[in-house]
């Protein structure tokens, strides 16, 4: 007799959560008595601009504010947020039909496969990525494809391998993208994402483009929005986050821009299942947006400090990795033989650092190791030289 308790057989199919993972490994660490380093997650370490928080402060304090928000969100967030796009990327939005405010990035790029995925149909997915296209996909009853992120091709997907995927069947609706890239911290051209639009319009699928580490660019390499492409917003949408960019990760604001009936099929999922961002919050990332370019400037400076610390650290440890042109991470590569999550785990035990195994975003990424820069300057020169010691 089966158990009335069983979770369901998509909850099964689910690996244990990468993070959640890791930190189990910490939390047995610490209790032996060990203090950690942690450059495992991707969480800032650096506060909250004052100007956000203030404008929070204010915002809080209105009775009006207290009561349900729109599900759509603010209209003058969502005003913020075209003003922003066409400031920063040249692209222009309506803001009461192409943007949607988010409870951060990930609500939305968890519910977006509810919206236009049927059981069954297939859905395109990094390998290695971000484990939440994986776990949406499940839970909308959607058949996982997995295309590869190849050192060889600079981590880009081949065009090929996702010609030859869908050719396999089922149907495919969705394919999720993600540059610059969480895990690898590569970085797409004008010319890549051209590719994807004339992939997507040839195919009749659903681009979702993940692009919440947009902001977070070295040596004056801005990155790109896939809605730059003519005829992008025809196929797809973008997810954004302030999370990463202003040091907000637990406010849970974000928001999607894309087209019209994309942005309407996921505000139906929305208006089912959450009740919108807190009005004090969105009013906090209007005052974000509004002055992103100088705290942006400051935030990148201190990120590329901290690179040039621990990306030669690392290859002088034997690790095979470049600097990367955007995102707060670092891919490093294992010297061959050796499994990603051994190297973690003697790292943890030895040296007292955390970092991610590649595996845990796909088995693409066995043989590499993700670090993050979410740690101050002088954390990462004890990390140098522990890793010394090592060499």
């Amino acid at each position: 007799m089966t158990d009335f308790l069983d979770t369901t057989d998509r909850l099964k199919q689910m690996p244990p959560y990468l993070f959640a993972r890791i930190d189990k490994i910490k939390q047995e660490e610490i209790k032996k008595g060990r203090k950690l380093i942690s450059l495992g997650i991707g969480d800032p370490d650096l506060p909250t601009p004052t100007f956000v928080i203030d404008r929070l402060t204010a915002a809080a304090k209105r009775p009006a504010n207290h009561q349900y928000p729109s599900y759509w969100g603010m209209s003058e967030f969502r005003k913020s947020i075209a003003k922003w796009y066409r400031n920063r990327f040249h692209v222009e939005l309506n803001p009461e039909k192409e943007v949607l405010a988010l409870i951060g990035s990930k609500e939305g790029i968890a519910h977006i496969p509810l919206a236009f995925v049927n059981p069954g149909e297939a859905v395109l997915i990094p390998n290695p990525g971000y484990p939440v296209y994986f776990a949406a996909t499940l839970f909308a009853g959607g058949i996982p494809r997995h295309f590869s992120l190849r050192e060889k091709n600079q981590f880009l997907p081949d065009f090929s391998e996702m010609e030859a995927l869908i050719k396999k069947g089922p149907r495919a609706k969705l394919l999720y993208l993600n540059y610059p890239n969480n895990p690898t911290s590569a970085s797409a051209s004008l010319e890549f994402f051209k590719e994807v639009v004339a992939f997507a319009k040839k195919h009749q699928i659903i681009v979702c483009h993940d692009n919440a580490y947009s902001e977070i660019y070295f040596e004056e390499r801005k990155q790109l929005s896939f809605l730059e492409i003519p005829g992008a917003k025809e196929v797809g949408c973008e997810f954004h986050s302030l999370s990463k960019t202003f040091n907000m990760t637990g406010w849970r604001v974000g928001f999607v821009v894309g087209h019209e009936r994309i942005i309407e099929g996921l505000a139906q999922v929305k208006t089912n299942v959450d009740s919108g961002v807190f009005n004090a919050v969105q009013e906090a990332g209007m005052e974000a947006l509004d002055h992103y370019e100088s705290f942006c400037n400051e935030l990148r400076a201190i990120y590329q400090k901290r690179r040039d610390i621990l990306v030669p650290a690392l290859q002088s440890a034997g690790l095979h990795c470049r600097k990367p042109d955007a995102t707060f991470y670092v891919w490093a590569r294992l010297p061959e033989g050796i499994k990603s999550e051994d190297y973690v785990l003697d790292l943890i035990r030895s040296k007292g650092i955390v970092s991610t195994p590649g595996n845990g975003f796909g088995d693409a990424g066995e043989g590499y190791v993700r670090f993050t820069l979410c740690s101050d300057v002088s954390v990462l020169k004890q990390v140098a030289e522990a890793l010394k010691s090592s060499v």
